[in-house]
């Protein structure tokens, strides 16, 4: 059987991408931090660009560099940090209501389940003793705990550091070559081919570009939201576990649970000395179900628009399947890679739908 050479050369190229492709699945944790610092370079471009054009090139483009790495270190730092009075408050409450909690739990399910025949015999007072010996530890021995772990996860741990010093320093590189590096893979692509690739290219960073300010506009809005909401429920909590939902929502699904079950804690810790545990589901009900409809039917629509197209079902796919392949870092990529390669697709069926293989 004899191959034409556009069968030839479409089986090398197909070959080709299955290598690389299967070469980046070897390399996905060397190459973790780079396409981190890779997706952080294209996001922030921008941003060192406009700097650079209004020195008029008096300010450095290095001082632009390091200006705006350090702006979004230290904007990703007070996200961390949210965490903060959420742990101390929480923790003194924890040692208050557990306790009581206890009590309330044993004295709810025993007749509860009684009425099924059921019969429960918690053994509350040494679960309160356990439960009290943990969350009454001094800090030293948490210190002493968390390094224990340290040194039987070394690798983790060294991984983890690795990254955050690895990261920031191609952050650095990227941002000061990015349209360099640009170029260099420009000069890759055939002739032949550098219309039809200016025009993916065109395409992809229109739709990126709408989703990354579309999203941001929707994380501002909805840590807005949940802040006020959770306020106007009494919780001392509310702005920074509303400003931690909001902007962990850069991560579908993912955000709005931990920030759900963030507030529920708050909430039931909060309010089970005085309103018990109604107000807390009531608040929680209400704020986070309100949130998602408002988030999910009207400002993802009209902020992000419809240009992605992605399916929930394929978001949800999307997230599973960049998980699995890239770890916690492909959760954080699988919808701007997805509404790429939602491009891709979208031209590879034009381009067979105007063909000779499918018209016969």
């Amino acid at each position: 059987m004899q191959f034409t050479s556009t069968q030839k050369r479409a089986a090398t190229w197909s070959l080709l991408a299955v290598s690389m492709a299967f070469a980046l699945w070897l390399l996905a944790p060397v190459l973790t931090p780079f396409v981190v610092a890779a997706i952080l370079a294209y996001a922030l471009t921008p941003l060192v660009d406009w700097l650079d054009n209004a020195g008029r090139g008096r300010l450095p483009r290095v001082l632009a560099v390091l200006l705006v790495e350090l702006l979004f270190l230290v904007a990703l730092l007070g996200v961390m940090l949210l965490i903060v009075p959420v742990l101390a408050k929480e923790l003194p409450l924890l040692r208050e209501q557990v306790p009581l909690l206890l009590d309330g739990l044993d004295a709810l399910l025993k007749p509860l389940l009684a009425q099924f025949g059921v019969t429960l015999s918690l053994d509350v007072a040494s679960i309160k003793a356990f439960a009290l010996k943990y969350l009454s530890a001094n800090v030293e021995d948490s210190f002493a705990s968390v390094m224990t772990s340290l040194k039987l996860g070394g690798s983790v741990a060294l991984a983890i550091f690795g990254n955050a010093v690895l990261i920031p320093v191609a952050l650095f590189y990227l941002l000061m070559d990015w349209h360099q590096f640009v170029a260099r893979v420009l000069a890759f692509v055939p002739p032949h081919l550098r219309a039809a690739y200016d025009r993916f290219m065109d395409e992809a960073d229109a739709v990126l570009g709408q989703y990354l300010r579309g999203q941001l506009l929707v994380m501002l809005a909805m840590a807005v939201f949940y802040s006020a909401g959770l306020a106007l429920f009494g919780l001392d909590l509310a702005l920074p576990i509303g400003i931690f939902t909001g902007l962990a929502m850069f991560v579908p699904y993912v955000g709005f649970g931990l920030g759900l079950m963030l507030a529920l804690l708050a909430g039931l810790l909060e309010f089970a000395a005085t309103a018990g545990p109604t107000k807390a589901l009531l608040m929680v009900a209400v704020v986070y179900g309100l949130g998602q409809l408002i988030e999910s039917l009207f400002l993802t629509p009209r902020l992000v628009g419809e240009r992605i197209g992605l399916h929930p079902l394929a978001v949800i796919f999307a997230l599973l399947a960049f998980g699995q392949l890239f770890g916690f870092v492909g959760v954080l990529v699988a919808l701007p890679a997805s509404a790429v390669l939602l491009v891709a697709i979208r031209r590879a069926q034009a381009g067979y739908l105007a063909s000779k293989l499918y018209q016969g």
